[in-house]
């Protein structure tokens, strides 16, 4: 019922920036929260970012500061704008939403996101 397509991943130097993007299509007016996951080689998955239909958002302490997670309404996406960005930041990033009354996840294909010299 939702479709999520991500884009914006990458080969990035330490230090440099990237902005990930994750359009939604669908229903998406079910939608109550989108978010970020990242799952790095031989880890689980783990939430980077989040923000609700209202626009709170909320992040991992491991990206605070760097990352800043937004939305566009009028596009039906949400963005994740990565800076200083890290060797441990390398991992695919899957874009996440979450539907209630029933409550469901959806996800995105992934986006790789790789941190190297």
């Amino acid at each position: 019922q939702v479709q999520l397509v991500e884009s914006g991943g990458g080969l990035v130097q330490p230090g440099g920036s990237l902005r990930l993007s994750c359009a939604a299509s669908g229903s998406i007016f079910t939608i109550y929260a989108m978010g970020w996951y990242r799952q790095a080689p031989g880890k689980q998955r783990e939430l980077v970012a989040s923000i609700t239909n209202g626009g709170s958002p909320n992040y991992a302490d491991s990206i605070k500061g760097r990352f800043t997670i937004s939305r566009d309404t009028a596009k039906n996406t949400v963005y994740l704008q990565m800076n200083s960005l890290k060797p441990e930041d390398t991992a695919v990033y899957y874009c996440n939403a979450q539907r209630q009354l029933p409550l469901i996840n959806y996800w995105g294909q992934g986006t790789q996101v790789t941190v190297s010299v």
